[in-house]
C-alpha cells in the first residue's frame, strides 16, 4: 500500500517543520525582523530604546531591552507578521506578546 509511506513522509514532514520553527536560528531571524520593522514604525525618540539580544550560552533565550512606550509597536509588527511565521515560531512569539502583555498589566497597578 502507498498511503502508508507517503502519511509516514506527511507526518515526517509535518514534525520537522515544527523542530525548524524553535531553531535558535529562526528565532533570532524573525526577533531581528520584528525588532527593525518596530525600530522603523516606533517614533525617532524611542528607536534607541528597542533592541534585542541573543544569549550566547543558551541560544534559544533572548533578551528584550524595550521601553514601556514602544511595546504597543512591537505589539503590532508582532501582529503582522505572525502569518508568515512557522506554526511553532507563531506559538512562540504568541507566548512572548502574552507574557509582555501580563507584565505591562502588572506595572499598571
Amino acid at each position: 500500500m502507498r498511503i502508508i509511506p507517503s502519511m509516514m513522509k506527511k507526518f515526517d514532514d509535518d514534525v520537522s517543520n515544527l523542530q525548524q520553527g524553535l531553531h535558535p536560528e529562526n528565532l533570532a531571524y524573525w526577533y531581528d525582523k520584528i525588532i527593525r520593522d518596530t525600530i522603523e514604525m516606533a517614533p525617532p525618540w524611542l528607536q534607541d530604546k528597542i533592541k534585542v539580544n541573543q544569549d550566547p550560552i543558551l541560544p534559544m533565550k533572548f533578551n528584550l531591552d524595550i521601553s514601556k512606550r514602544a511595546v504597543r509597536y512591537f505589539m503590532i509588527v508582532v501582529d503582522e507578521n505572525l502569518d508568515d511565521m512557522p506554526y511553532s515560531t507563531k506559538l512562540y512569539f504568541l507566548k512572548v506578546q502574552e507574557i509582555m502583555s501580563a507584565e505591562m498589566d502588572k506595572s499598571l497597578v
